[in-house]
């Protein structure tokens, strides 16, 4: 995949993340006209630069190519969405999915259902219409919802433990770290 081939890939997808940026910034800014309060603390926003979109198709046994980056990825497009509170992620994904103009594709509530190492997020691909002069298409844009601790701690243990350097005792130190944080994330919601 050539730099200029990448750049004409990637155009529609920031597009797409655009789209969705704007919505969920309009839901947040009528949430506190609403109610004098807001849901959202802060939203990140990335479009995955061409390296890592080899080498994740390297990775999953893909043809490094155009084709197999539209066929494979969903996470091209990506949003980071840090809530004060668990009701609150709930809260937005709910106003998002009564947006009829975008469909879901992939959905994983790992709030819910945490994943063994402690790692907690609601993570939703949703495809997003993009128009262009001839016609329109849906492009995937992913995104995390976390509240402030959970992106804590997933930035801290993709820091020690993500790239390779994972030993056990980190691994089980970052496993209470997901626990505490949850119990102080709960005692805190009760005070609202």
């Amino acid at each position: 995949m050539t730099e200029e081939e990448y750049l004409c890939f990637v155009q529609p997808y920031e597009d797409a993340l655009k789209n969705l940026r704007v919505r969920v910034d309009v839901l947040n800014q009528d949430y506190r006209r609403k109610y004098q309060n807001y849901p959202i603390h802060h939203i990140q926003h990335r479009i995955k630069q061409k390296e890592s979109i080899e080498n994740k198709l390297k990775i999953n046994g893909h043809e490094i190519s155009i084709d197999s980056a539209r066929n494979y990825l969903t996470d091209i497009a990506g949003l980071r969405v840090i809530c004060f509170f668990v009701r609150d992620i709930y809260g937005v994904v709910n106003l998002l999915k009564k947006q009829n103009d975008i469909v879901i594709i992939k959905e994983s509530d790992y709030i819910g259902k945490p994943k063994a190492n402690g790692y907690r997020s609601y993570h939703i691909v949703f495809g997003v219409p993009v128009y262009h002069t001839d016609g329109m298409e849906y492009y995937p844009v992913e995104i995390q919802l976390r509240t402030m601790s959970m992106d804590l701690w997933a930035s801290m243990e993709h820091r020690i433990c993500y790239k390779g350097n994972k030993e056990a005792e980190a691994a089980r130190a970052f496993q209470n770290y997901a626990a505490s944080l949850m119990r102080m994330e709960e005692a805190m919601e009760e005070f609202l």
